[in-house]
């Protein structure tokens, strides 16, 4: 404990433990460890790579146990891709349901997955999907609001100070973060000022520490809308491949589907492949102004019919790999996912023991 009755995670107490190997899988501190990296690659807000990947939710919600395997990162690795994200839920690493109580356990979860992403070349995006005071996960009620309560914001800062003192010293080649999962709709519980707000100040406590840390903020309207405002911090922005709702989200509960909802087609209800296209070019336009930009979930839901699915992620693909931005489909294993989305219009193929969705693959792998 601190004086203020805050227990921290020190630097030093990290590297002792990892190299006693309680925290890593080698030995050493993970800044130091011999493990496969890419220096040599200098990744800033401003140039970042095309990173392809998966999100994987391992602790994605409350209830998760943060059990990350191995193997998803290999296969990962040997299909081509080198990109992770992890959705994280703020409360797998904290006590007794105190926000300054810090459980070292939870925390060496979360170092285990970025030890598998420098074992195997994929970079690992460190996400908050649930930060003190906000997600869009209604799982849970926070005790304040993110973007209006500054003992919230005390909290979001506090706890992503933490995470940069824990991988101060790792390049941002093989480790990025992404500060909260998709802020909601600029209305009354949240203005663009005060997403701004929150943006700037955990971006200045994460490079007080660590200065060359890679920041991402997601884009508003739930990672809809890109932030222009957002232009004078040095953050590259996350974008989403969920438009149009009705196809991605077909008959999905939690976002209001249900049997009466018309089959999607592709193109159809006026979407089509140019209204994709407008809908990408704010994010397009900030690639121009020099800022990076990764779309950092998509996918569709697997109740839409698969052939829909496919052509209409081929048109997203395409403009994406067009103007330079990379993805992370939302997500590896799962109803959204590449193995094990119970898609009741597919004839998967057996990978050791999983249901694998080959023409997703090699479509992903195209682009």
């Amino acid at each position: 404990m601190n004086g203020d009755g805050r227990e921290r995670m020190t630097r030093r107490t990290f590297l002792q433990r990892a190299a006693l190997g309680a925290v890593l899988l080698g030995a050493g501190s993970m800044a130091e460890s011999a493990r496969p990296s890419r220096r040599g690659t200098k990744v800033t807000y401003k140039a970042l790579p095309r990173w392809r990947g998966f999100n994987l939710l391992e602790m994605f919600t409350t209830r998760s146990a943060g059990n990350w395997r191995e193997d998803d990162f290999k296969w990962i690795r040997d299909w081509g891709f080198d990109f992770v994200r992890l959705p994280l839920c703020y409360t797998l690493w904290i006590k007794d349901d105190d926000v300054y109580k810090l459980d070292e356990a939870g925390l060496a979860k979360v170092d285990r997955a970025v030890e598998f992403g420098r074992t195997y070349g994929v970079h690992v995006n460190v996400s908050f999907h649930r930060g003190p005071g906000y997600s869009v996960n209604g799982e849970r009620q926070e005790p304040w609001n993110l973007w209006k309560s500054k003992a919230a914001q005390d909290a979001f800062v506090f706890h992503w100070s933490t995470f940069a003192t824990r991988y101060k010293g790792l390049p941002s080649s093989e480790v990025s973060f992404n500060l909260i999962n998709e802020p909601a709709s600029p209305v009354a519980d949240m203005t663009r000022d005060e997403h701004k707000h929150v943006v700037k100040i955990a971006t200045e406590a994460i490079h007080k520490i660590d200065p060359d840390r890679l920041v991402i903020a997601d884009g508003v309207q739930w990672a809809s809308e890109a932030c222009p405002e957002l232009a004078d911090i040095p953050v590259a922005q996350s974008c989403r491949a969920y438009a149009p709702g009705w196809l991605t989200h077909f008959r999905a509960e939690w976002a209001g589907g249900n049997d009466r909802q018309p089959v999607p087609t592709w193109p159809g209800q006026g979407w089509d492949r140019a209204k994709l296209e407008e809908f990408y070019r704010p994010w397009a336009e900030l690639k121009k102004q020099g800022i990076g930009v990764h779309c950092g979930e998509g996918g569709a839901y697997n109740k839409t019919p698969h052939a829909v699915f496919l052509a209409w992620f081929r048109d997203v693909m395409e403009i994406l790999k067009g103007h330079g931005i990379g993805y992370a489909l939302w997500n590896f294993r799962g109803s959204f996912g590449l193995l094990d989305s119970d898609r009741a219009d597919v004839v998967y193929e057996d990978f050791h023991g999983h249901k694998l969705d080959r023409e997703l693959l090699e479509l992903l792998r195209e682009f």
